[in-house]
């Protein structure tokens, strides 16, 4: 009981977290100047004429198309994108031994899994809408992306070499030694595609020569590339914000009471 109630408390905080990152995202979402990327690009030349460039910044928030001339190949499917990230899983069971209430000695198979490799990378890209287009760097961007794969092949190798499209691995140095029995292995990958709308929340700036969507500097502003528009994000952030609220408070609650039993009994 008393173990079930602290594991209840760490729930409880780890939603307080969650919480807090959302309420930091909505309150950005309201927060940016919403703005036509001619706008801003005529108002970074004008200010860039009159003080200089890298003069001027603005946290906004920007819809438009995906535009790349020069797309990443995603690393598992090579399907085209501006950001992807792969994880591959090995899947295995292993017979452990462990006591019961009875103090008696049972051996049991269990099922477990670990990821063996994991990337991810990006690539500039241009946003347009009707008015222009403007470079975004996505680097430490929240960025939502399409899962593309999610596979799982059976097989017992845990020896020579595993490949999956431009992704291979030796499996030699990558596996450590034990009495898991490899049961095969899962692939998943997610992409950012090239030609699709998104939402972009930024600061606009042009201190590196071309004004450039990038990460804000300023606390508290969140960097976000969504697939979803301005509304959509809004209400599906406030969801998370309502629900991890109630979580929060059920668990710390619950959690405490629990505690409490455990020390009175």
């Amino acid at each position: 009981m008393g173990i079930f109630g602290g594991i209840l408390l760490v729930v409880g905080i780890v939603l307080f977290f969650v919480q807090k990152h959302h309420k930091e995202k909505l309150r950005s979402v309201r927060l940016a100047r919403s703005a036509a990327i001619a706008d801003l690009n005529l108002i970074a030349a004008e200010i860039a004429q009159e003080m200089g460039q890298g003069s001027w910044r603005d946290y906004v928030k920007v819809n438009g198309k995906i535009q790349c001339d020069q797309p990443l190949n995603s690393e598992l499917k090579q399907s085209p994108c501006v950001y992807y990230s792969m994880n591959v899983t090995r899947e295995y069971e292993e017979t452990v031994t462990r006591q019961d209430s009875e103090g008696k000695t049972v051996r049991e198979t269990q099922r477990g899994s670990e990821t063996i490799a994991s990337n991810s990378q990006s690539t500039p890209f241009y946003v347009q809408d009707k008015t222009g287009k403007i470079l975004v760097s996505p680097d430490t961007a929240d960025i939502e992306t399409v899962q593309i794969l999610n596979e799982f092949r059976q097989g017992k190798q845990s020896s020579g070499s595993l490949s999956f499209g431009n992704f291979s691995i030796d499996l030699n140095v990558s596996l450590g030694s034990g009495g898991r029995r490899t049961l095969g292995y899962r692939y998943t990958e997610s992409i950012l595609p090239v030609g699709r709308n998104v939402f972009v929340l930024a600061t606009a700036s042009d201190e590196t020569g071309e004004l450039t969507l990038r990460r804000p500097t300023e606390s508290g502003r969140k960097f976000v590339i969504s697939l979803k528009s301005e509304d959509e994000l809004a209400k599906d952030t406030q969801r998370v914000i309502t629900y991890s609220f109630y979580g929060m408070i059920a668990s710390l609650v619950i959690g405490v009471v629990l505690l409490l039993l455990a020390l009175v009994s």
